[in-house]
């Protein structure tokens, strides 16, 4: 144990324990953490390699609030960007939908751009970062290829070559035409040292040209991205991404429950309608070196009035076969239930927490593997705690036991967990209204 407490560094612990205490996911040293999941993780592991060989993928991860959904897609998505994938990451909510008459769809596809992460920059926008690491690339391999050096006219043409089958291999697809052009418009005034040029093609890729007059006049270009079609850009995306040196391209979408909230329900309709092509996409071929994982809570995906599967085409390729069953869930199908972490998980979860916190502030383990015991005992046994308790609520207040007996050495844990606010302040099952309550956490 003490090897594994060296090996977390303060910084990571600090934020850790932090993001947990809020109720949020960690950005940074998920592996630290990490219990149960495993066949979920494996499942989706196993589409990160189709994508990497050129087909596409398309994932429900289901679970209600605090079950670890989020947990789960900040995990791949970490691991994916080792691999050499570029991910996009982006919450619905009433102002980003995947469909909409006032920008709705355009927002989800802007926020998209802008989280656009690699391993060298994950914090988000890396676009720009990809597209002169591209050209840079590409001016490095005809170097090595003909020895000779920069300034050279031949070296410049066989750049130029390079490049253009890059642009023409993407040409070939919907709305290709035009977003080669913005790539070698783009190479271009980076060769000539053109920032003005290349700020506005790159303005163009994020969606921002509200005119096409705008468009037109500044770039030479006919089209814009729009509610409409945006989805068709990422599609596009991904391709030149694979072209320009990557694995592939991962999109996370969480909070699908604000396509149910939608009043509307022609509104709605046309939300589960675009979300029907994406799935078909992926599933017919239309789409390469694309994955598409979505979070959704259960009622959001299941409930035939206003989720998803109100939309009957969409249920009808989602919906659980009739031999899959709590314990023996179908991690191959496109929906991918969580199912409660088990004691014995959140066991070994709290031992991983008790000694980083024991690392971060400076002082020795004091609480023993009974009185962990005791207090997973207790969280498990309140009444509905089988249905309704969940990772973030029992990781909450283990962060707070913890910080309590720290910064109150002479208290003991067991004088805390026998006290009456914490046995019975969350003693009775949780309600699906009190469920919503917890609807801007994301882990």
């Amino acid at each position: 144990m003490n090897e594994d407490r060296k090996k977390v560094p303060k910084r990571i612990a600090q934020t850790i324990l932090n993001s947990l205490k809020g109720g949020v996911v960690p950005r940074i040293g998920l592996p630290y953490i990490t219990v149960g999941r495993k066949n979920e993780i494996e499942a989706l592991l196993h589409d990160v390699d189709i994508i990497a060989e050129g087909g596409a993928s398309f994932r429900f991860i289901v679970g209600r609030y605090g079950s670890g959904k989020s947990f789960l897609l900040q995990t791949i998505r970490n691991y994916v960007m080792d691999r050499g994938f570029i991910v996009a990451d982006a919450d619905l909510s009433p102002e980003r939908r995947l469909q909409g008459t006032r920008g709705q769809g355009l927002a989800t596809y802007r926020e998209l751009i802008g989280n656009l992460s690699t391993k060298t920059k994950p914090e988000g926008g890396a676009l720009t970062l990809v597209l002169d690491r591209w050209i840079s690339g590409v001016q490095a391999e005809a170097v090595r290829e003909t020895g000779l050096q920069p300034g050279d006219p031949v070296l410049t043409k066989v750049v130029d070559q390079k490049i253009y089958a890059v642009t023409s291999a993407v040409s070939e697809l919907v709305h290709g035409f035009e977003f080669a052009r913005l790539l070698s418009l783009y190479y271009h005034a980076y060769v000539e040292g053109e920032d003005e040029t290349k700020a506005k093609v790159v303005r163009w890729f994020r969606g921002e040209y509200a005119l096409k007059r705008e468009a037109r006049e500044e770039l030479g270009v006919n089209i814009l991205i729009t509610d409409d079609n945006w989805y068709e850009y990422l599609k596009l995306f991904a391709v030149f991404f694979r072209l320009a040196g990557y694995a592939g391209m991962m999109l996370f979408i969480d909070e699908l429950v604000n396509l149910y909230k939608i009043p509307n329900a022609i509104t709605r309709q046309y939300n589960y309608e675009k979300l029907l092509t994406m799935y078909n996409d992926t599933l017919q071929g239309k789409a390469r070196y694309l994955g598409i994982i979505m979070g959704a809570t259960p009622q959001a995906v299941e409930d035939k009035r206003r989720g998803v599967y109100s939309y009957e085409a969409l249920r009808s390729r989602l919906a659980e076969g009739k031999f899959s069953r709590p314990g023996a869930r179908d991690l191959l199908a496109p929906v991918i239930r969580l199912e409660p972490l088990t004691p014995e998980e959140m066991m070994v979860l709290c031992e991983k927490l008790c000694a980083m916190h024991a690392d971060l502030y400076g002082y020795e383990r004091n609480l023993s593997t009974e009185e962990l015991a005791d207090f997973i005992k207790l969280e498990y046994g309140r009444i509905g705690a089988d249905q309704n308790l969940t990772p973030r609520e029992v990781i909450r207040d283990f962060i707070e036991l913890l910080d309590l007996l720290y910064q109150n050495p002479l208290l003991r844990m067991e004088e805390l967990m026998q006290s009456d606010d914490f046995t019975f302040a969350r003693s009775e099952a949780v309600s699906d209204e009190a469920d919503k309550t917890y609807a801007e956490f994301t882990i």
